[in-house]
């Protein structure tokens, strides 16, 4: 085992002395470990954080709350023409539903999806506010936590009172930190008068359902109230919370034959509407960010074929350069198991010093980001890890050639050749 340690020292040596005596073409030659190790765990982490942002924004719904509308949030077997002529989920249906006192309901609540808009108060004004119009019922569903104020009763959200709760940067780019409770901001030319502020959560990029820092919440009542039901811009939707442990398939199964005998849909005919399950929505989003991460790796891949090429060529000039070493080697008793190592121990190492500075990079990046966008990049152990993992790889593929010439060299041969 001593003599391992020896050796990987040994190695470890001949690699810096590579790095110092010809800086120039050893820099070149990891550069492609650099930039795919780079590349690949730069990819990683941003789909990993991105993944994570969004799990965790998706953590204050029940994974099998359903949303009952006219479209699929997904991969559809039903033409796309076919789809444009089913019926939006009306506020009627909605409220046929939650009198039908459905079992394994525990809650549902109407919204609608609906185009970003301004607020306005006073001289400032908060542009690409996404506008979350819903049911008071929203508040049980969603499980908001608020840093001021409250969520709209049922008595406002019936009456379609003209009452917002504002998402955390907004309440902040609008108010500077003063108090916002009771207000009057502009909304759609109206005034509103703000009765809340959502706690602070930082953005994903991706919106479910509302809940984040650059929304604005409000009774649908008002929306319908200002546009009426049957508006492009809206897509209306019921939300559902089922009861914990409730068969999710038979609920799915009773909501569907309840809107069936509402619409009055034939027996022989397919459903004209889809009940999208959040814990489909997860399964498209980890779908997705696998396939995310299928392109880095192959993106990635041809800089590490480029950069094994380079670790591989200077093992070669390597080998060349200490042909009279190894004859010396050989001579006083060294095995030629124990040049084959030498150099395969140095060509990791090289490889991995390459791949250490890609780290380094991602690692220096995602603090940068992380500080400008307001987004969490996290380089993970794992990652890490993965990165580490695989620049040590490509230095073990690259430097078998070189290290099996080095070690089947004649003793007497290579001496000779270094005189």
């Amino acid at each position: 085992m001593i003599v391992y340690w020896r050796l990987l020292g040994e190695s470890f040596g001949f690699a810096l002395n590579a790095l110092r005596t010809n800086k120039l073409r050893t820099l070149l030659s990891l550069l492609g470990v650099t930039i795919g190790i780079f590349s690949i765990i730069a990819v990683l982490t941003a789909v990993d954080s991105l993944d994570r942002k969004i799990k965790k924004d998706l953590s204050t719904l029940d994974k099998n709350t359903m949303y009952l509308t006219s479209v699929p949030f997904g991969p559809s077997n039903i033409p796309e023409w076919k789809i444009e002529q089913f019926p939006k989920v009306s506020y009627e249906e909605y409220q046929y539903l939650k009198k039908e006192n459905i079992e394994g309901v525990e809650n549902m609540c109407f919204q609608f999806f609906t185009k970003s808009e301004q607020i306005r108060f006073e001289s400032k004004s908060m542009t690409d506010v996404n506008m979350v119009a819903v049911t008071d019922e929203f508040d049980d569903i969603q499980r908001m936590e608020f840093d001021q104020g409250r969520f709209f009763n049922e008595s406002e959200s019936n009456s379609a009172r003209p009452v917002v709760v504002l998402g955390y940067e907004i309440a902040q780019g609008l108010f500077d930190g003063a108090d916002p409770i009771g207000k009057t901001v502009r909304i759609y030319g109206q005034r509103f008068q703000v009765i809340g502020v959502t706690q602070k959560k930082g953005g994903s990029g991706i919106d479910v359902g509302g809940g984040d820092d650059t929304s604005a919440f409000f009774p649908s009542n008002f929306l319908r109230k200002l546009y009426g039901d049957k508006n492009d811009m809206m897509l209306p939707v019921v939300v559902i919370k089922p009861q914990k442990g409730f068969d999710i398939d038979e609920l799915k199964a009773q909501i569907g034959h309840k809107l069936r005998d509402y619409r009055g849909v034939k027996t022989d005919s397919i459903d004209n509407f889809f009940i999208n399950i959040l814990s489909g929505l997860t399964d498209f989003i980890d779908n997705m960010v696998a396939q995310l991460n299928t392109i880095g790796w192959i993106i990635s891949g041809f800089s590490l074929l480029v950069g094994g090429f380079g670790i591989a060529n200077i093992m070669f000039v390597s080998v060349k350069e200490r042909t009279n070493l190894i004859g010396i080697q050989k001579s006083l008793g060294a095995k030629n198991k124990f040049i084959l190592l030498q150099f395969l121990f140095e060509s990791i190492i090289l490889s991995v010093i390459g791949g250490a500075v890609g780290l380094i990079l991602v690692f220096i990046i995602a603090q940068v980001l992380t500080n400008l966008l307001d987004f969490e990049f996290v380089l993970s152990m794992s990652n890490a890890l993965i990165g580490t993992g695989l620049s040590a790889f490509i230095g073990l593929i690259s430097g078998v050639l070189p290290a099996i010439s080095a070690s089947r060299l004649d003793p007497v041969e290579a001496i000779r050749t270094g005189m």
